[in-house]
């Protein structure tokens, strides 16, 4: 009898970084675009102080190629950052406080340039009245949350399962934590409808995978889908938020606002389960990489 093997388990594969910081002077982020502020300041300071392929690397992946191996002409970008607990706040001088990152270049993890850009960036200062910091101190973090303090060099990235779980959950609650833009048919959608979520968060987890990380997941996405359109929602609450952004280099107008709240799912979920978590750390839907669509499963 040929002996039993057992299939390599799917996972997708990041690391995250917390960056401590103390205020010299306060530094207040506006309610609702502490992401924008931090993002639009880092990539400016990425721009001047990194050399131009890393700039190009981190802010504009794909800008000098005809496509990406997923057929997509502009790839995301290989970061996201995590600030949303920083909306609103004044950090007072001598207060310390902190940012996330999570990045999903397993070849180029790129710890160096964020600390360089961060420690520029800080000096600068942050925010509408141009606060200094200074950073203090980097830490890799697990996904429970355990620290480990580092400087240039990571540690092992973190692995999220993404098999199916032994448990068969009927009902999951799912709270969009941070606001979401799930796009379908070319337009927003108004309500998070399971298949549109999923469909959105397995083109984005497959295609930084694929770009980034251990290649091409092998996974029957069309069977995926079809199942996920058996899953009902059976509860929407959700408030929209109606934020923007002007761009400082071209002038134009982006809305970076969504929904949040809690929508409620019934059905054959376990499957599902494990790519719903992973939404914590990827983000769905538009503009992940200022913070938006943080999904949390309750």
């Amino acid at each position: 009898m040929a002996p039993h093997i057992r299939p390599m388990p799917i996972t997708f594969d990041f690391y995250r970084y917390r960056f401590h910081f103390r205020a010299v002077d306060a530094v207040h982020l506006p309610q609702g675009k502490s992401a924008n502020v931090v993002r639009g300041a880092f990539g400016k300071v990425l721009h001047d102080a990194l050399p131009p392929d890393v700039y190009t690397r981190l802010f504009e992946p794909g800008a000098n190629l005809a496509q990406s191996p997923s057929g997509l002409a502009d790839w995301p970008r290989p970061f996201v950052l995590r600030v949303a607990h920083l909306d609103g706040r004044t950090i007072q001088p001598g207060d310390p406080f902190y940012l996330d990152a999570h990045v999903f270049d397993l070849h180029e993890p790129a710890l160096e340039y964020f600390r360089a850009a961060l420690i520029l960036l800080a000096d600068k200062g942050v925010g509408p009245g141009r606060g200094r910091a200074e950073l203090e101190r980097t830490e890799q973090l697990d996904l429970e949350g355990g620290a480990q303090a580092l400087w240039d060099t990571p540690g092992p990235p973190s692995s999220v399962a993404l098999d199916p779980e032994v448990a068969q959950p009927e009902v999951v609650t799912v709270r969009f934590e941070t606001p979401t833009e799930l796009k379908t048919d070319g337009k927003l959608a108004a309500r998070p409808e399971f298949a549109v979520l999923f469909s959105r968060l397995r083109d984005r987890i497959s295609t930084l995978r694929s770009l980034y990380g251990a290649g091409p997941l092998d996974v029957n996405f069309r069977s995926m889908g079809e199942r996920a359109s058996a899953i009902r929602m059976t509860r929407c609450e959700l408030s929209w938020e109606r934020t923007q952004r002007r761009s400082g280099r071209t002038g134009q107008v982006h809305s970076i606002g969504g929904f949040t709240g809690e929508a409620e799912y019934q059905g054959d979920l376990g499957e599902f389960l494990p790519w719903l978590r992973a939404a914590r750390w990827v983000g769905v839907g538009r503009q992940t990489v200022w913070g938006k669509g943080d999904v949390r499963v309750l």
